[in-house]
């Protein structure tokens, strides 16, 4: 074997250990699509060069909701919606610039998303303790996970590796958010066009276990649900009336109420109890049992009977979500702020 062919093969062997021990899931390989070098998420992507980063999040949280409650589901909220738009990139923490329209402009995020300070929190002191390292698109999942965790619900090993990107899309985010007042039938479509199916729209509907939504959101369901002036008849008399005082037919559009009245604090599976009993607040929650689709039905049912079963699936779902489109290897960049293009 030639020299030269010898020592580049000793240089690419060199640079595989050196890269592995840093980032174990970056790492050469031999054939496949994408010229022989293969990126991917793991647990572990910040064993050796951040590995304080998980404690890191969680005490900036614990914090943070502590002060403010709605924390948790406004974190949790912010990793749906940024990954729903270009994939989980932190797309949606970019502020307007030169060349960036901001996310937060679009009709599911203005005056609604919330948490960026906290991020923004999160990001400084990880920068302090290892610089240029964590993705904002990472800290967003993290944050998902510790603020469900932090709220009762379940824990799950978590893949990292995201990199950051160097684009937002508003048309994107008008275009791929569900709406709160979807079908049945738009709800699953939503889900499908991102290669999720109707087991993690319910399961991840159940985020809504926490968190609160605005009377603008729900104002349909009161006042107008069928363009003939009339509620709608599957909400529950007692419920109704109660979201009537809460939510008044002109105005009050940010007048907030308990996704979970039962437990909003907590992050449990009330939120599947509330919908069979007709006290699901959205149209997208109601429509998982009242819709005409038999799986999720079948599921609210089920999630609502055990809560060991939804917390599992709703890992998975998770999971599955954050994995979506993820910028990997020298695509996109890890953001010295997340608000900014480095």
């Amino acid at each position: 074997m030639p020299f030269i062919q010898v020592t580049l093969l000793a240089i690419i062997a060199f640079l595989s250990v050196k890269l592995s021990m840093a980032h174990p899931r970056f790492h050469f390989g031999w054939g496949g699509h994408h010229g022989g070098i293969s990126f991917g998420l793991s647990p572990q992507f910040y064993q050796f060069s951040c590995p304080q980063a998980n404690d890191i999040v969680m005490s900036v949280l614990e914090k943070a909701i502590a002060k403010d409650m709605r924390m948790a589901a406004s974190l949790l909220r912010l990793h749906f919606h940024d990954c729903f738009v270009q994939g989980c990139d932190a797309s949606i923490l970019l502020d307007d610039s030169a060349r960036i329209v901001s996310e937060k402009h679009s009709g599911p995020n203005k005056n609604s998303v919330r948490g960026f300070e906290v991020i923004d929190e999160i990001k400084s002191k990880l920068e302090e303790a290892c610089p240029r390292t964590v993705s904002c698109a990472d800290i967003l999942a993290l944050a998902a996970r510790a603020s469900t965790v932090l709220s009762g619900g379940p824990n799950w090993e978590l893949p990292l590796g995201r990199r950051d990107s160097k684009t937002a899309s508003l048309s994107g985010s008008n275009k791929n958010i569900p709406p709160p007042n979807a079908t049945i039938e738009n709800l699953v479509t939503f889900f499908k066009r991102q290669g999720l199916d109707e087991v993690d729209l319910v399961s991840l509907s159940g985020a809504h276990t926490i968190g609160v939504a605005r009377c603008a959101t729900f104002k349909q369901r009161l006042y107008n649900q069928n363009g003939k002036n009339q509620p709608d008849e599957n909400l529950e008399k007692s419920f109704y009336f109660n979201l009537k005082t809460i939510c008044p037919k002109s105005g009050g559009e940010n007048f907030i109420s308990p996704l979970d009245f039962g437990s909003p604090r907590l992050f449990d599976n009330t939120y599947f109890k509330l919908i069979l009993r007709g006290k699901g607040l959205l149209n997208s929650d109601e429509v998982l049992l009242m819709g005409n689709v038999k799986e999720t039905r079948e599921l609210v049912k089920k999630y609502a009977q055990d809560e060991s079963l939804f917390f599992e699936q709703f890992a998975k779902s998770m999971i599955k979500m954050g994995n979506l489109r993820p910028l990997t290897g020298f695509n996109g960049q890890v953001r010295n702020d997340c608000r900014r293009v480095n």
